[in-house]
């Protein structure tokens, strides 16, 4: 049950991403976006979920293109 919240919880903010980065042009954004929402389905453990899923919400703040 905990993989589904997250993996929704990632879903959703990786089509903010996804979206902010396709009206800003931005690449970053919108690469990280696409991960947030396509990587749930190939993490089975908690913890790795977790771990990617911050790793790349962080990844945005810390690469500027």
């Amino acid at each position: 049950m905990s993989n589904l919240l997250w993996g929704f919880l990632f879903g959703t903010i990786g089509f903010g991403f996804f979206m902010y980065g396709k009206k800003q042009g931005a690449l970053v954004p919108l690469s990280c976006g696409v991960g947030l929402m396509v990587f749930p389905y190939f993490v089975s453990g908690t913890v790795l979920l977790v771990s990617i899923g911050v790793l790349l919400m962080a990844i945005p703040y810390f690469v500027r293109l």
